[in-house]
């Protein structure tokens, strides 16, 4: 499993190629996209899946005997990761050479990002030059990256900065952190233009680059959203390969998970035919900066989803959403904080993670983590079941705490929530670290708990 994983990680360097892989997955196990913007037609026993903004999924199977009002199991986790992001027009040139100019996406260790080997990647708006007449040419989207080190942020060397070991390297992200592109014109283009076509100035080699990459003229591209990702791919570390290092474990490895998992408990038509709930998944862009988008977990395209499903399936029956909804589990997965051996004193005593001693059920009594004793129950009851590893965490009393999709999503829907996450160190750099045992029985609980959770969910609420 950690090998498909590091697999996925690579050929995911953005909330863009990180939905449009799994689009992909689930084509090929049988699933059905949906277009928001058209009607939708849905069966009992089916398989669909939507993206907004293609970066943001849902995916859900449907049981072939749900019925109006009958819950939803849904994993709900995250696309996007900390990162630098190009600004609308990234053209800089000093002391001989072209840089590009960047822009802080979330909340990343950003000096973990000087003297990597950096590429970039994402979405870019080509138009289509098919068809003789100008005002019928479409715009394509185009997913882009650029996987050899075109780029890099450079340190400055310790004879000009004698203090830095003592007083520590600040980062300055306007001043420091232009990614160096190119020398003087390598290429002998002619630099800096501003396109006819309304493009924002950008490096012409830089276009010229993307452009090749895609297929198009470098006059083609119309507009894009790149930012900058390390070229070293994902590796198995440590003595015994006990380790996944890679950068994007924060959130990837628990979207991987989610899809996977749902896949894997409904490759067959049998997988459904008992089933009486709806089996979920939901990947959001934009938790990294509070979800507050058209696409991020605190929009509405969760909540637009199950009213469609639920109205489709259960007709006008009086209630069917609400009913829906108090009948179901979100289980908010975000990589969880493990004990760091160098940092011992940052963890509660008794709350404090292990690498590869299984998934991390997350509190706080502030509502930073949406679980309560019945949510937190249910999904213990899976690892009590199938004999599986779980922790549990909260964060020191004297320290903040931070949050995830979880408690927007329980807030705006009214499901009952429990958060959870495979113990990393090192979130939110340029390369992370997790446990391969934690990657393989996270999969297992999550496979476990959509079997049973029908079952589970009466047990909690007290129904025989």
């Amino acid at each position: 499993m950690a090998k498909s994983l590091l697999r996925f990680l690579d050929a995911s360097p953005s909330p863009f190629h990180a939905a449009a892989q799994c689009a992909t997955r689930l084509r090929a196990a049988g699933y059905q996209e949906l277009k928001e913007s058209d009607a939708w037609d849905l069966n009992r026993g089916g398989k669909y899946f939507t993206l907004r903004n293609g970066s943001t999924l849902l995916a859900f199977a449907v049981g072939n005997k749900y019925e109006a009002g009958n819950g939803v199991c849904a994993i709900g986790a995250h696309t996007d990761s900390p990162c630098p992001k190009l600004k609308p027009i990234s053209t800089q040139n000093k002391c001989g050479v072209k840089q590009l100019a960047v822009q802080p996406y979330g909340g990343g260790l950003w000096y973990t990002w000087f003297d990597r080997d950096l590429g970039l990647a994402g979405r870019m708006l080509v138009r289509d030059k098919s068809g003789d007449n100008a005002r019928e040419k479409k715009l394509k989207h185009v997913l882009v990256h650029v996987d050899r080190p075109i780029l890099r942020i450079p340190t400055l060397a310790i004879h000009l900065d004698r203090d830095v070991n003592s007083s520590g390297f600040k980062v300055d992200f306007q001043k420091h952190m232009p990614a160096i592109l190119a020398g003087d014109d390598p290429t002998g283009s002619s630099g800096n233009q501003d396109l006819e076509n309304g493009m924002p100035k950008q490096h012409w080699a830089l276009l010229e680059c993307l452009a090749k990459k895609v297929g198009c003229a470098p006059e083609d591209i119309a507009d894009m959203e790149l930012q900058l990702c390390d070229t070293v791919p994902g590796a198995l570390g440590g003595l015994n390969e006990e380790f996944v290092f890679c950068g994007r474990l924060d959130n990837l490895c628990m979207s991987y998970l989610a899809i996977e998992s749902l896949i894997d408990v409904t490759k067959n038509d049998e997988d459904l035919a008992e089933e009486s709930t709806i089996r979920f998944v939901s990947l959001f862009d934009h938790e990294e900066v509070g979800s507050c988008s058209a696409q991020g977990a605190g929009s509405t395209v969760m909540m637009d989803t199950l009213r469609r499903t639920a109205a489709a399936l259960g007709g006008s029956q009086e209630g069917a959403v609400e009913r829906c909804l108090q009948n179901s589990l979100l289980v908010s997965a975000d990589m969880a904080h493990a004990h760091h051996p160098n940092y011992m004193d940052r963890h509660e005593p008794e709350h404090a993670p292990i690498i590869n001693k299984g998934v991390v059920i997350k509190h706080n009594a502030n509502q930073r983590y949406a679980t309560n004793s019945m949510s937190a129950l249910l999904f213990r009851e899976v690892a009590r079941e199938n004999a599986l590893p779980i922790q549990e965490f909260v964060v020191r009393s004297d320290m903040a705490c931070g949050s995830t999709i979880g408690p927007i999503i329980a807030a705006n829907s009214g499901m009952l929530t429990v958060d959870v996450g495979i113990p990393q160190l090192s979130m939110h750099s340029v390369r992370e670290m997790c446990g391969v045992k934690d990657v393989d029985t996270t999969f297992e609980h999550f496979r476990s708990l959509y079997i049973d959770f029908a079952r589970l969910m009466k047990m909690v609420r007290g129904q025989s």
